[in-house]
């Protein structure tokens, strides 16, 4: 069913109840394949899944974006999560120890102005997302939302031995339940920028049309938990990120060449 747009209104600077930004495209298979560690497995659909927005995290207001692909794990479709780019830099390292979320920091701007909507997620200097369209009338309004969402969390071994764990990495499920309450399609132009420290651009380029909407959602559920092992040793290639992403990265930073010849052999690595 559909619902009129004024039904949702919100007190005057309330943080809870902005709509989130959906934005959905289809990707290269090939290359969103190779994102994902061995353990889970492509899914039917190539799907890239972007989600900018604004609430408090846990009493503050914390702007974010989330990029998700497609994934199956253990025949369940779900969502493998890339990153959680954040504004607020206290939830980034207790979300990661505890339960792999891989979040990082990023700046976020997200704000609509009558019937414009405007999103910008900029990370060490670069803009690698943008999002400018207008609202374009009401959605139909789904059943009951039941998804999943895959992290990974595990622990290098102090001292950096060649695959050595204190925590060897393991699958770790968010399965969420929300009721849709308010959907309005966006309709605009989807940007992504050139980025060495978020190369969504590179690895996950736009190859189809992108769908976007405003969304709000009444939680029902949403419950954490440890599922299986992966193998360490084929993880091995995907345990360096680019800082606490799970886009692939050098020694925490982007791939890239280190020249060691102009170091004193005492500080060669």
């Amino acid at each position: 069913m559909s619902i009129p747009n004024d039904a949702f209104k919100i007190n005057p600077g309330e943080v809870l109840g902005w709509p989130n930004l959906r934005i959905k495209y289809p990707t290269d298979p090939a290359k969103l394949a190779e994102l994902l560690p061995p353990g889970l497995e492509p899914s039917d659909t190539s799907n890239v899944h972007l989600n900018i927005y604004l609430i408090p995290v846990p009493d503050e207001p914390e702007f974010g974006v989330v990029i998700d692909v497609d994934a199956d794990y253990r025949g369940q479709k779900g969502r493998y999560c890339l990153g959680y780019g954040i504004d607020q830099e206290s939830a980034i390292y207790i979300s990661k120890d505890m339960n792999g979320q891989p979040k990082f920091p990023c700046e976020i701007e997200y704000y609509r102005i009558g019937e414009s909507v405007k999103a910008r997620c900029t990370h060490q200097g670069y803009t690698f997302l943008e999002y400018k369209g207008k609202t374009a009338g009401n959605l139909e309004m789904p059943d009951e939302e039941h998804d999943f969402q895959w992290w990974i969390k595990c622990s290098r071994a102090v001292g950096g031995a060649e695959k050595a764990y204190d925590i060897e990495p393991f699958v770790v499920s968010v399965e969420s339940k929300t009721q849709p309450v308010y959907r309005e399609k966006v309709e605009g132009e989807l940007i992504l920028r050139e980025s060495p420290w978020d190369p969504i651009a590179e690895r996950l380029p736009i190859q189809g049309d992108v769908e976007a909407c405003l969304a709000i959602g009444k939680p029902i559920q949403r419950e954490i938990s440890r599922q299986g092992a992966l193998d360490p040793d084929a993880f091995w290639p995907f345990v360096d990120t680019i800082g606490s992403s799970r886009w692939p990265g050098k020694m925490g930073g982007p791939i890239r060449e280190i020249d060691w010849s102009s170091y004193p052999e005492e500080y060669r690595s």
